[in-house]
C-alpha cells in the first residue's frame, strides 16, 4: 500500500486517487530567468521519479510541469542584455530542456508555458472579480482579496498577524487594500512586455499562472501538487486561496514538497558564490552519477552537496556498470544461458519486494539506493561462483527495478568508455600508452622479472592507471576513479 506524506495534513496517508486509476499531477517548474542549477535538477529528478514509480505501480499518470516565461527577473535580465524577453526566455528554456534530457529526466506529459495561457489567466481573474474575491485598482493592477477567503494561512500554518506576513512584501502598492493581498495582474511599465486586458496592458502575477495552468490541463481538483518546500508560502498558499475561492472545491488532494539543496552545509546564494549549474555538472559527470547523488536521501529532506560527493558516486556507478559488462561478456560467450538457480531467483524476488516496500513508504529512495549497493555485492559473489544464469537474472532485475529511478539503464560499454576517457584525459595518458605499459608489465611478469613489473605498475599507478588481476586469472588495465 502506497503511503505519501501529505503536507496539507502533516502526516503520511494512503494514496487514493480522486478518480480510479487516474493520477493528475502538477509540479511547479522553473522561471526562465537563468540557467538551471542543481536545485532545479533536484526537483525535476524527484517528481520524475514519483511519476515513474506511480506508473510502475500501475497508475495512469498525467504529469504537468510548467515554465514561467514572463516575470520581472526575465524582463530585467533581457533588458540588461538588450534582447527581447520572450526570445531570452525561449533560449533559456531550450537549454534547460537539453540539459534535462542529458541528465535522463523524462519530459512531463505536458510542459506548459505561462505565455501560452495568458488568455485563460485573464478569464480566471475576471471570474474572481465577479465572485467578490478580487478587485482591480485604478492603476491597472488586480489583487486577490485575502479577507474574502477565510481559510487563508491554514496550509502554511500561519496565523493572523506578523507570522502570516512573513514572506510577503510589506510595502503597500498603490490601490492595494491590504498588505496580505497578492497580485493577480500587474500593469505594464514603460517598454515592458504586456498583454491587453480589461484592466489595461499588463501581465499575470506569478501565483495565478500555476493555478490556471494546472486547472486547464488537469481539472479543478488535482491528485498531487508538488514543488520545493520554499514554495509552501506564499506561492502554494496563494494558489489554494485563489483556486478554491473560484471553484469551491478542494484544489489538490495531496501536497508533496521536496527539500532544498545546500552546498557544504550552506544555502546556495549569489553572495556566497556557491551555486552549482547543471550544465557545469554535466560536463564532468554522466546523468546516473548526478541522479544517484540526488536520490540518496529522502526527497523531503534538504540535500547537502559536499565536496567530492559526485566523484565518490561516480566510482560506485563505474563499478556497477563494469560488473554488468562482465556479466554480458560471460553470457555472450554462451550458446545457451542456463536458467537461474534458486539463489538468483530468491535475490531477484527480494530486490523487487524491498524496492516496493521502500518506495511505497513515501517514495523512500534513500532506502532503495542504500539497498542497491548490497545487491551488487551479492551479485558480485554470483559472478565469482560463475553462476551465469543467476547473474543474468539479477542484473536484469536491477536494471528493471532501478530503471524506475531512471538509473542503470545505459549501455555499460558506453558508460565505461566515457568514464575511462575522462580519467585518461585527467592523467595525460593515451589509451595506446596505457596498453603499451600494460603489455610491458605482462611481459616482465611472464619473464618473472617482478622488480621491473612492479616498477612499470607503480609508475602507471601514480598516473591513475591500474593493472588489475581478477580471481581465477585474467588481467586488464583500468583507471582510478573518485578524484
Amino acid at each position: 500500500m502506497l503511503k505519501v506524506y501529505n503536507v496539507l495534513n502533516r502526516r503520511k496517508e494512503e494514496f487514493v486517487p480522486v478518480s480510479g486509476n487516474e493520477v493528475k499531477m502538477y509540479a511547479c517548474g522553473i522561471t526562465a530567468s537563468g540557467k538551471a542549477h542543481i536545485g532545479h535538477a533536484y526537483q525535476a529528478v524527484i517528481f520524475d521519479v514519483i511519476r515513474s514509480y506511480l506508473e510502475y505501480r500501475g497508475y495512469n499518470v498525467t504529469y504537468v510541469r510548467n515554465y514561467t516565461d514572463v516575470d520581472d527577473k526575465i524582463i530585467i535580465k533581457a533588458r540588461e542584455l538588450g534582447v527581447d524577453p520572450r526570445m531570452y526566455a525561449e533560449t533559456i528554456m531550450a537549454g534547460i530542456d537539453k540539459e534535462f534530457e542529458e541528465l535522463g529526466v523524462c519530459p512531463p506529459t505536458i510542459c506548459s508555458r505561462a505565455t501560452e495561457c495568458v488568455g485563460d489567466m485573464i478569464d480566471f481573474i475576471k471570474k474572481l472579480i465577479d465572485a467578490g474575491h478580487a478587485y482591480p485598482t485604478e492603476y491597472g493592477d488586480v489583487y486577490f482579496d485575502v479577507d474574502s477567503f477565510p481559510g487563508y494561512g491554514k496550509f502554511s500554518n500561519r496565523l493572523e498577524g506578523e507570522e502570516l506576513l512573513s514572506g510577503v512584501r510589506n510595502e503597500t502598492e498603490p490601490g492595494k487594500r491590504n498588505d496580505r493581498d497578492f497580485a493577480l495582474w500587474k500593469h505594464a511599465g514603460d517598454d515592458e512586455i504586456f498583454w491587453e486586458s480589461p484592466w489595461g496592458n499588463g501581465r499575470p502575477g506569478w501565483h495565478i499562472e500555476c493555478s490556471t495552468m494546472s486547472m486547464k490541463f488537469l481539472g479543478e481538483t488535482l491528485d498531487i501538487h508538488g514543488g520545493g518546500k520554499d514554495l509552501i508560502f506564499p506561492h502554494h498558499e496563494n494558489e489554494i486561496a485563489q483556486s478554491e475561492a473560484l471553484t469551491g472545491k478542494q484544489f489538490a488532494k495531496y501536497w508533496l514538497h521536496n527539500g532544498l539543496v545546500k552546498v557544504n552545509g550552506q544555502k546556495m546564494s549569489k553572495s556566497l558564490g556557491n551555486g552549482i549549474l547543471l550544465c557545469d555538472l554535466l560536463k564532468d559527470f554522466i546523468g546516473d552519477v548526478i541522479k544517484l547523488t540526488l536520490l540518496m536521501n529522502s526527497y523531503r529532506s534538504d540535500i547537502n552537496i559536499m565536496d567530492g560527493i559526485f566523484d565518490s558516486n561516480e566510482s560506485k556507478i563505474y563499478d556497477i556498470y563494469k560488473l554488468f559488462a562482465k556479466i554480458d561478456r560471460l553470457s555472450g560467450d554462451m550458446t545457451d544461458v542456463p536458467e537461474a538457480g534458486q539463489a538468483g531467483k530468491d535475490l531477484a524476488a527480494r530486490i523487487k519486494e524491498e524496492f516496493i516496500d521502500a518506495m511505497d513508504n513515501d517514495f523512500n529512495t534513500a532506502v532503495a539506493v542504500a539497498n542497491l549497493f548490497g545487491y551488487t555485492a551479492e551479485l558480485q559473489k554470483l559472478v565469482q561462483k560463475n553462476l551465469v544464469g543467476d547473474s543474468v537474472l539479477v542484473k536484469n532485475t536491477l536494471r528493471e527495478v532501478y530503471g524506475v529511478l531512471r538509473l542503470l539503464n545505459s549501455d555499460p560499454a558506453e558508460v565505461i568508455g566515457k568514464i575511462k576517457a575522462k580519467y585518461l584525459a585527467k592523467s595525460g595518458v593515451s589509451p595506446e600508452e596505457a596498453d603499451g605499459a600494460f603489455q610491458k608489465w605482462l611481459g616482465f611478469k611472464n619473464e618473472k622479472d617482478f622488480a621491473s613489473a612492479d616498477a612499470v605498475r607503480n609508475g602507471m599507478a601514480e598516473k591513475g592507471i591500474l593493472f588489475v588481476t581478477e580471481r581465477g586469472g585474467g588481467s586488464y588495465w583500468d583507471v582510478k576513479t573518485g578524484k
